[in-house]
């Protein structure tokens, strides 16, 4: 395990200890979502600033390899799901690890939607991409989140916790859960797991300086960087979100 520690390593940036991961595979789940349309020029954009990693699924992967910046870590998402299904928050692996790996991946992401009536077979693909991924000295990111019809609140932070729990107990390397807005037990939570912990975003929110400030707090509360792609990339400026996201996360940082 000593290769995967390594290869998380490289995910942050040596100067604030934390990362900046743009996600890129809302294609699967969304269709032609607005400003994750074109994601050549995406690559091309990112180049610009420090981001660490980006998610790509399979497609993109064989054939966009080539525009990602040499030094961006990439990271090869496994799970899919449309928001067509029934239920929408369905997840399946649609990619091996072996697959995403033979495509350039540096490392993998699973997909998991806790608390609903799929829960196990989730769970059930999260366990054995762990084992594929470490098998072939490959970290894996496991991305957690309350998701269903009997969940009341999905930011409740005994759940939000829960998440991050899980997702060190069943072997993730990294972990990205939502941030529950409840400070002192999210950060107990990250105190008490080793797998670094990032923040997702979720869908687009209107209001980026409030989303601006979520990070904030979440990274004052333990978070380890952010994991998140629609609140920047559907900005009117998106290269200005970008600019301020990566200044949010890396210059309050310390090693």
């Amino acid at each position: 395990m000593i290769g995967c520690a390594r290869k998380v390593s490289r995910l942050f940036d040596p100067q604030s200890g934390r990362t900046v991961i743009l996600p890129l595979d809302h294609g699967v789940g969304e269709g032609m979502l607005p400003g994750i349309e074109n994601i050549p020029g995406l690559l091309a954009m990112i180049r610009d600033f420090s981001v660490q990693g980006v998610v790509l699924n399979k497609g993109p992967l064989r054939t966009c390899l080539s525009e990602v910046p040499p030094g961006l870590q990439v990271v090869g998402q496994l799970s899919g799901g449309t928001r067509h299904a029934v239920p929408p928050y369905a997840r399946s692996l649609v990619c091996s690890t072996h697959e995403a790996v033979r495509l350039g991946a540096d490392m993998v992401a699973v997909q998991v939607n806790m608390a609903n009536d799929l829960e196990d077979r989730m769970l059930a693909d999260l366990g054995l991409a762990c084992d594929d991924a470490h098998g072939l000295g490959v970290p894996i990111l496991a991305i957690i989140q309350p998701k269903g019809d009997r969940i009341v609140n999905e930011m409740d932070p005994s759940l939000i916790c829960h998440c991050i729990r899980l997702g060190a107990e069943l072997g993730a390397d990294l972990v990205g859960v939502p941030y529950s807005g409840d400070a002192k037990s999210f950060a107990r939570t990250c105190e008490a797991v080793s797998p670094p912990v990032l923040i997702t975003g979720g869908p687009s929110r209107p209001d980026f300086t409030s989303f601006l400030a979520m990070v904030g707090q979440a990274l004052e509360a333990g978070a380890s960087g952010t994991c998140v792609g629609r609140n920047v990339l559907q900005q009117a400026d998106p290269r200005e979100a970008l600019a301020k996201l990566v200044e949010a996360v890396h210059e309050k940082g310390t090693m």
